[in-house]
């Protein structure tokens, strides 16, 4: 697959920041209380998706131990919902025993983002984002905000899909 350099507008959605390992307990106890919350939201309007970063600037991002990766997992809103629809949304999950009040709704701005398609284990993403990091060399571009994963399959499917997508800004020459 062929990277390609795409325009994303603002996003509303519901989101649970965090810290440790995919599929660790924080992990799954974030996806939990954010799918508890759209459902009595009726619904997410989108899959499931993390941004990601590191703290660590001493070495690239995926020699940081994944115990150290921090996470914003995100369900996109159809758009802004009405005052106080989240917050009922979260009373009426309560019930669930999900950790419901880590659940926001946020709007954030991307902008011009280079997008592929990953597919294939998480664990061989590696070489999809060194195809992204080639092709933003090639166009003058430059990282301009958290990495971006959209998850077009369950985490348990045994051949995953994923969007990357990597906000950009053009180098400065």
């Amino acid at each position: 697959m062929t990277p390609r350099l795409i325009h994303c507008a603002p996003v509303t959605c519901i989101n649970v920041t965090g810290l440790g390992e995919p599929g660790g307990s924080e992990h799954v106890s974030a996806i939990g209380a954010l799918y508890a919350v759209a459902s009595a939201m009726g619904g997410p309007a989108g899959p499931l998706e993390g941004r990601w970063w590191v703290e660590d600037t001493s070495r690239p991002p995926l020699e940081v131990p994944r115990d150290q990766w921090r996470w914003h997992l995100l369900l996109p809103l159809p758009g802004m919902p009405a005052p106080g629809a989240a917050e009922a949304a979260r009373e009426q999950a309560r019930a669930s025993g999900a950790a419901v009040d880590r659940v926001q709704v946020v709007t954030f701005t991307e902008g011009e983002c280079v997008e592929l398609l990953h597919e294939g284990p998480y664990s061989e993403e590696k070489a999809s984002l060194d195809v992204m990091e080639a092709f933003m060399a090639e166009h003058g571009l430059v990282r301009n905000g958290l990495h971006h994963e959209i998850y077009l399959t369950d985490f348990t499917d045994p051949e995953p899909r994923t969007m990357l997508r990597q906000p950009v800004a053009r180098a400065a020459k």
